[in-house]
Order: structure tokens, then C-alpha cells, then sequence
């Protein structure tokens, strides 16, 4: 497959420009205490837009993030460890008024996992004209949409345009049913946002929404590849790896098997590496199989943002597993 998105040039000050939530994680502490019975935390910089973001910059690309948050030391805490992870932060005044920035309480246990997410009032969602300056998307030659931005206006206008002024537009589903009126205005606007975009990555779960059944999901995927000449749609299956489509064939990737210690980022890093890969001239299946290594690295790790590899800690993790020679 021979995919290529646009390159940074002279007039870019960015590599990517990503549209999304970002909030603060609570992990139980010791790693495998239940939420109910903590008296501790630790904290890091959570949402998927803010993990994406993070994970790009850990790759050692320049990274901006089109996410508000509250007027509160929540809102600070992300602005904070934005600048700590490297991130420019594309609306850094804070939203007034009722507000907040989201909040996740996320158990580090291989299984019986519970995650509970605040969003009441959340403040990514004010994503406007009047919090993002819409032409800084002209600094970046890629856009990242996570497809939760596109659940509430005036986020999901303000992304939709933002997706249709962009050069390349990617779109990770990332869908969050508590965010939606309903499924079928999920779908319209989806496939709206979809209309604008060059690669879109999703689970089976998440196709399965677009097509009306899980079983559908897969036929879709190709079906989206087939109506746009140089679209990628990466289906991701969990565990059993994922399928690439670019409207011309496709090919099949397997995960990295890895003693999992959590179950969530992977997908936040998976997107990160892949468009890591893919800006540094690598063929499609090789940026898959990156962005799987990097998957599995994170779901192996404590943490979410923190977890982020870097690039040569990727290239170490899949040359440790090739086979040997003479073996």
C-alpha cells in the first residue's frame, strides 16, 4: 500500500494538530486495587485526544492540542502536564463559567477493570470559534479528530469544519454512547465528518455502529476505503489484530503478545504511532505493525500518558521479537 499523507513543509510549524478531550486520570494506588476500596491515587494527563497528542510528541513530533478546559486546578493540571509531555496547547484559555474539565477513574487490573469517566458539563466540548482559533489547523499538514469532539455542538461543528479545512483528516471513532442523543444521530454525523477524511481507524464495536450491526462492520470498512481514491480505514478486532483497507486490497496485522496489566491506551497509542510512522516515510504495513508494538507496550505499562514510548523504545520492543537468525 502506498499511502503517503501530505508533508511538512516550511510554512508548517506543527506536524499534527489534534481535536479532542483532554482531562485528568486517577489510578488506585498500589497497581491492582479496586476503585471502592483506595485510599490513594496517582494522576496523569487522560482523554483520548490528550493521549494521542502525548504519544505523537513522544515520537518527536511537534504536536498541538485543541482541547479547553475549566477554570479550576483540573483545568491546570492539564495545562500543566501538556507542557510537561511537550504539547502545544491550542486553547489554553480557560473555559468560564460552569464547565469542567473531564475526570477518570481508571483501575490498573488486567481484568475486572472498571473505568468511570465525568463528563457533566464538559468543557471540550465548548471547542468554538471563540476558544480555538480555526486556522491554526493550516500549521499542520495532518488533523487528528477523536469522534467524541463531533458528540455536541458547538464541538462538533467547530471539529467538522476544522476537518474539512485540513490537508489530510484523520478520524479515530473513539464513541462514547453516553456522549449521544441516540445512536442513529451518532451515525449521521459520523458519516458527515467521514466525508472529510483520509484515514479513519475504529474497532469492530465502533463500525459495527456505522454499518447497523457488529457483523457489517468489517464490509463497511472496505466500503469506506472503495469511495475515496488514497483513503486508509484501519479495523481494529482487539485482540485479534486488525485489517487495513486502502479501496485497493488489504492486508491483516496481528497484535504483540504481552502480559497486559491494563486494559486501556492501547488505542490512543496505536493512532499516535501509526501517523508517527507514516510522517516519518514508512510503508503502511510497517507503520501498523509500529503502532501495534506501541499498543502493546502501553497495556504492559502503568499508566496512560505516562506510558507513551518513545520511538527508539518501539524499534527495541519489535527487534526484540524478531526471529533470530540461524534459528
Amino acid at each position: 500500500m502506498a499511502f503517503l499523507i501530505p508533508p511538512r513543509t516550511a510554512q508548517h510549524s506543527l506536524d499534527a494538530v489534534v481535536i479532542g478531550r483532554a482531562g485528568m486520570d486517577l489510578y488506585p494506588d498500589p497497581h491492582g486495587t479496586k476503585t471502592a476500596d483506595a485510599d490513594r491515587f496517582t494522576s496523569d494527563l487522560g482523554g483520548s485526544a490528550g493521549n494521542i497528542a502525548v504519544a505523537m510528541a513522544r515520537h518527536g513530533l511537534d504536536v498541538g492540542l485543541a482541547a479547553p478546559v475549566s477554570d479550576d486546578p483540573v483545568g491546570q493540571f492539564v495545562r500543566n502536564k501538556l507542557r510537561h509531555y511537550g504539547v502545544e496547547h491550542l486553547t489554553p484559555s480557560p473555559v468560564q463559567g460552569g464547565e469542567r474539565t473531564s475526570l477518570a477513574l481508571a483501575e490498573s487490573r488486567a481484568s475486572d477493570c472498571e473505568v468511570v469517566i465525568y463528563r457533566n458539563q464538559a468543557a471540550d466540548f465548548a471547542l468554538s470559534p471563540q476558544t480555538f482559533d480555526i486556522t491554526d489547523v493550516d500549521r499542520a499538514p495532518t488533523l487528528v479528530a477523536t469522534g467524541t469532539a463531533l458528540a455536541l455542538d458547538p464541538s462538533r461543528t467547530t471539529t467538522l469544519d476544522a476537518l474539512a479545512r485540513s490537508g489530510c483528516g484523520m478520524l479515530d471513532l473513539d464513541y462514547r454512547p453516553y456522549s449521544w442523543e441516540s445512536d442513529g444521530q451518532a451515525r449521521e454525523v459520523y458519516f458527515e465528518a467521514i466525508e472529510a477524511c483520509d484515514v479513519i481507524i475504529g474497532n469492530d464495536d465502533e463500525f459495527g455502529l456505522l454499518a447497523g450491526s457488529v457483523e457489517g462492520g468489517k464490509a463497511l470498512a472496505e466500503t469506506l476505503a472503495r469511495q475515496r481514491d488514497g483513503r486508509l480505514v484501519i479495523y481494529k478486532m482487539g485482540a485479534q489484530g486488525s485489517v487495513t483497507f486502502d479501496g485497493t486490497g488489504s492486508f491483516s496485522t496481528p497484535i504483540f503478545p504481552v502480559d497486559m496489566l491494563k486494559p486501556f491506551g492501547a488505542g490512543d497509542a496505536f493512532m499516535g504511532g501509526v501517523l508517527a510512522a507514516l510522517a516519518s516515510g514508512q510503508r503502511v504495513p510497517d507503520a501498523i505493525a509500529f503502532g501495534s508494538a506501541a499498543a502493546a507496550m502501553v497495556v504492559a505499562t502503568r499508566g496512560c500518558a505516562s506510558a507513551m514510548p518513545t520511538t527508539a523504545e518501539v524499534q527495541a520492543f519489535i527487534a526484540a521479537r524478531q526471529p533470530k537468525a540461524g534459528g
